[in-house]
């Protein structure tokens, strides 16, 4: 009976032992597969990084390329090169890539994304500033092509708005209404109350009445006539 009972245990821990090395064992495989798989992660980002890289390369040595192009053979045959590409109206961009970029080698402007060096390119006169501080730099990056852009950008002055005396109603309709009137003597608010009191209008009325008035003396309607000494 002693004998069948330890032989059930050592059965039992030789069990466990292998689950234990089995669970081991797979945890070991998905640690590996984790790893690779942000090691191949890791190299995909590097490879799409490389290849925009590669992209900017590219479009600045073909812009000046084309620059070069355009500079050394005859008109005609600059035409027909682009005719024989399908180019024809296409290299205009390329030519101002070529213009904005002369003093930076492809390799120096790799790392900056290619619709900023279009626009940039396309932008010449505006990033002025901003292109020929990219000398400057020790690395041209993207970061850092962003942040001279950010730094030359001009805060738009912002226009005062016109005054106005109208508003809405809610079935879309208007009604004027004349801001407060502050004065020290108080004596536009001093004379309407009077004439309001003396006349029973409101002020509406009186207010109408008076810019009616100064109108007519604008266009010469109305004049003031001083009185003669009798």
């Amino acid at each position: 009976m002693t004998t069948q009972v330890k032989s059930a245990i050592a059965a039992q821990g030789s069990e466990q032992a292998i689950a234990q090395s089995d669970f081991e064992q797979q945890y070991l495989e998905e640690q590996a597969e984790e790893q690779a798989n942000a090691v191949k992660r890791l190299i995909d980002d590097s490879i799409s990084f490389e290849m925009l890289a590669d992209a900017t390369e590219t479009i600045l040595r073909h812009a000046f390329w084309l620059a070069k192009q355009k500079q050394k053979r005859s008109l005609r045959e600059y035409r027909k090169l682009l005719g024989d590409q399908g180019w024809k109206g296409e290299e205009k961009r390329y030519l101002k890539i070529a213009a904005a970029f002369q003093k930076f080698s492809p390799q120096e402007l790799a790392q900056i994304e290619p619709s900023t060096v279009y626009h940039l390119a396309e932008n010449s006169k505006k990033y002025k500033q901003v292109i020929d501080r990219l000398l400057d730099l020790t690395a041209i990056t993207q970061e850092a092509v962003r942040s001279l852009i950010r730094e030359n950008r001009t805060p738009r002055e912002l226009k005062p708005e016109k005054p106005s005396i109208w508003r809405r109603t809610k079935n879309g309709g208007r009604y004027c209404q004349i801001p407060p009137i502050h004065e020290t003597e108080e004596r536009t608010g001093t004379t309407l109350q009077k004439m309001m009191d003396e006349e029973g209008l409101s002020a509406q009325n009186i207010v109408a009445e008076a810019v009616a008035l100064r109108q007519a003396y604008k266009e010469g309607r109305l004049a003031f006539v001083e009185k003669k000494a009798i």
